[in-house]
């Protein structure tokens, strides 16, 4: 007997979905969205980075990178100043302040993720990891 494979329409349904549902209940969970996590985590990863570099590394919109930003600056969680070289570009760092939250951030991360991912085994995760970077793969094709 075949199996029924689910068509396209809903697997697109589904995936959208998951987009949506995603980022309020990581926001509700972590306390930070999604997009101002990837803006720390980055910060983090580097001391200090030119506000256009930050907006192509995490692929973000310009708009949308100034209102994140501006939102960490005045909640203490980020610093930038112009650069000294050139005034044009504005320079982006963590703060101390920004830098003790990042670890609860992430802890709050890996929390929200253990959970979503409750009664899938290993190999399950592994296999879900492969699909959905062909899934990019191919979206970066399109």
């Amino acid at each position: 007997m075949t199996e029924h494979l689910p068509d396209e329409d809903t697997i697109f349904e589904l995936l959208q979905a998951l987009h949506k549902g995603i980022s309020p209940k990581f926001e509700r969970c972590a306390g930070i969205t999604p997009t101002r996590f990837r803006l720390l985590q980055e910060l983090f990863r580097v001391s200090e980075i030119s506000q256009i570099s930050l907006q192509k590394t995490l692929d973000i919109d310009a708009a949308a990178v100034t209102r994140h930003l501006r939102g960490l600056e005045d909640s203490g969680m980020i610093a930038r100043r112009n650069n000294p070289a050139d005034n044009r570009v504005t320079l982006v760092s963590l703060t101390d302040h920004g830098r003790d939250h990042i670890n609860s951030y992430r802890e709050e991360k890996t929390r929200f993720i253990s959970e979503l991912l409750t009664g899938f085994n290993e190999q399950e995760r592994t296999v879900l990891a492969e699909m959905l970077t062909r899934l990019q793969y191919n979206i970066n094709l399109l």
